[in-house]
């Protein structure tokens, strides 16, 4: 995301309210824009859907199928998700883009075999009692929910910011259009709805990578040349991915709290509403992570690396490092701070809110902790990110270890314990590793000049 801090910092600039409104905005919209789009329009699929379909389960397993796609595509791309984000930013560094649009197709390649051999493999055991017509669907949005993935992680990179949300816009909205259009086929016509918008999603995505970058070489597999992987980057984007969706799979597989929606797809009634709207109110959260992290932190981040390359003496190093410390905590406690508030405003009004929704306000409790771990959960991603910036992998890996062994404890604790601790898992795992993150920044930082040189004469 580092080539967004420009925009941002271009946009800071002109000093005034409107300005710094336009930058909140702007970093609002590049960071949850994708995750609004496709909330809303899968829930206005099911809301324009309802009056037309004759079985309104046909909806709800619609809703899971999708919700499925999405969770495991996203698990067994983040292998590569990462990797190749570092793979294509060192080969930009090298001024080098012609290596990248054929290692982009290798990576794309790779993934449609894969997930293609596993959504095979399940379509004949998992769900082998399913119609055809429905399996071969899953198969085929499998494939193509994990290539978005991949193009979006390449346009991220290389700085392609509106283009997403654009091309998000434009698949979603045929999805919506695609699925309402066909829904009077059941299950299968939404089915084919999302897919035909994702499939429209994913090209524009593909004709914007192949537009914008050119090359004699239609492949190249350097990508997955020993000197290029990143294995702890590798697990990384496994960990985490995982570790994000891990209580939610034990819940919907827990006897008490999950139920069969379709084959062998389970969702929990009870988890999954709180769950949903809670990320959505993670979008300020989101907007002031991106803007403060990629502008202030950035800038003196830059800046103390330029004092070291360039022999700059020791008391502005150290006033660098000192700044780039102050920047990484104002803007945790910034996120901090508006996710606060937005908390305070949910246990305010968050009854107000699930009759709004149609929702029984027997979900408050669970709301309320739900929120408080979405906002959590921004606050990880920002000491992650930091660690990121200073290249220590190792940390990352441990940090994102730590956080999915813990969430599946603490969530298996919450279970045996009953509905009064539902949530909490999540919680407290997300607690602890923010502590513990908060812990090892600080200690990265005091001995940053020592490392910094270390490094250097090694």
């Amino acid at each position: 995301m580092a080539g967004i801090g420009f925009e941002l910092r271009k946009i800071l600039r002109r000093d005034s309210l409107t300005g710094t409104m336009t930058a909140y905005g702007y970093a609002g919209l590049i960071s949850a824009g994708p995750l609004i789009l496709s909330i809303v329009a899968i829930l206005l699929i099911g809301l324009l859907s309802l009056p037309v379909m004759k079985s309104p389960e046909r909806i709800v397993q619609f809703q899971i199928s999708v919700t499925y796609l999405i969770a495991v595509s996203l698990i067994v791309t983040g292998a590569m998700q990462l990797s190749f984000t570092r793979f294509m930013s060192d080969r930009l560094f090298e001024k080098q883009p012609e290596r990248v649009l054929p290692n982009y197709n290798a990576v794309s390649l790779v993934t449609t075999a894969v997930t293609g051999a596993l959504g095979i493999v399940l379509a004949f055991t998992a769900f082998r009692d399913q119609p055809t017509p429905y399996r071969l669907l899953m198969l085929v949005g499998f494939v193509i929910v994990s290539n978005i993935w991949i193009g979006v992680i390449f346009l991220a990179s290389v700085k392609q910011y509106l283009s997403i949300i654009a091309i998000f816009f434009l698949g979603y909205g045929a999805t919506l259009i695609l699925s309402v259009s066909l829904n009077r086929y059941g299950l299968n016509g939404l089915m084919a709805g999302f897919v035909l918008g994702h499939l429209i999603l994913l090209t524009g995505l593909a004709s914007v990578i192949h537009r914008n970058y050119r090359s004699d070489d239609y492949i190249a597999w350097e990508v997955f040349d020993r000197r290029f992987m990143y294995p702890s980057l590798m697990f990384v984007g496994v960990l985490f991915n995982l570790g994000v969706w891990l209580d939610k799979f034990m819940f919907w597989f827990a006897p008490g709290t999950g139920q069969q929606v379709i084959g062998p797809l389970h969702a929990s009634l009870i988890y999954d509403l709180p769950v949903f709207i809670s990320y959505l109110c993670v979008i300020p959260g989101m907007a002031v992570f991106l803007l403060r992290i990629e502008t202030d932190f950035v800038e003196f981040y830059d800046a103390y690396y330029d004092a070291v390359r360039s022999g700059g003496t020791l008391k502005h190093i150290r006033e660098m490092r000192d700044m780039m410390v102050r920047s990484v905590r104002t803007g945790l406690y910034e996120i901090l701070k508006i996710q606060a508030l937005v908390t305070l405003l949910i246990f305010a009004f968050g009854d107000k809110l699930l009759r709004l929704l149609g929702i029984s306000t027997l979900y408050l409790p669970l709301l309320h902790i739900d929120v408080i771990s979405a906002s959590l959960q921004v606050l990880f991603l920002g000491g992650l990110n930091v660690f990121f910036y200073l290249d220590r992998r190792l940390v990352v890996l441990s940090l994102t270890a730590t956080f999915v062994i813990l969430n599946g404890l603490f969530t298996w604790i919450t279970l045996v314990i009953g509905p009064n601790a539902y949530g909490y898992g999540f919680a407290v795992s997300l607690m602890v590793v923010i502590f513990l993150t908060m812990f090892l920044l600080d200690r990265r930082f005091k001995s940053l000049e020592y490392e910094t040189y270390m490094l250097q004469s090694g």
